[in-house]
């Protein structure tokens, strides 16, 4: 049991941390934390959504409403992230493979077409590089 000193101008009823604890909280945070950390969390959290957006979130009031650009988008970010990711999980690094492959799966199920590709529809760089061109329709990095 924490004790509040009610002469404390910064402290909160109800023993909530103020604005300022908060501050120092975060700043804590921010010189501890690693891009590693961030970057791990970062493509569990696009997985979730992307999860979400396929409507692979359970119920869809769970789930919400299916999002064809928005699960395509998150595709091709855990496509990118993936390469760095992967030495920093070791072992799980399958279970993204398997998050991937859930995704590209829901992907194609609710547009009908192929999930979105990083190298454009060709597979590669020469690829057609946008909406109406055979490809995802979303705009990537060096198209």
């Amino acid at each position: 049991m924490s004790t509040q000193d009610p002469n404390d101008p910064g402290a909160q009823p109800g023993g909530q941390p103020s604005e300022q604890e908060m501050m120092a909280a975060y700043e804590e945070q921010m010189r501890n934390i690693r891009v590693e950390e961030l970057l791990v969390q970062a493509l569990a959290s696009i997985i979730e959504v992307g999860g979400r957006r396929g409507g692979l979130a359970g119920p869809p009031e769970e789930a919400g409403d299916t999002d064809p650009d928005q699960l395509g988008l998150a595709i091709e970010v855990i496509r990118a992230l993936q390469p760095l990711a992967a030495p920093l999980l070791g072992p799980n690094a399958s279970q993204v493979d398997q998050a991937l492959s859930q995704l590209q799966i829901a992907y194609t199920k609710i547009t009908g077409a192929p999930a979105p590709s990083s190298g454009g529809a060709s597979g590669g760089p020469g690829g057609p590089a946008g909406p109406g061109a055979g490809g995802s329709g979303l705009w990537t990095p060096g198209q």
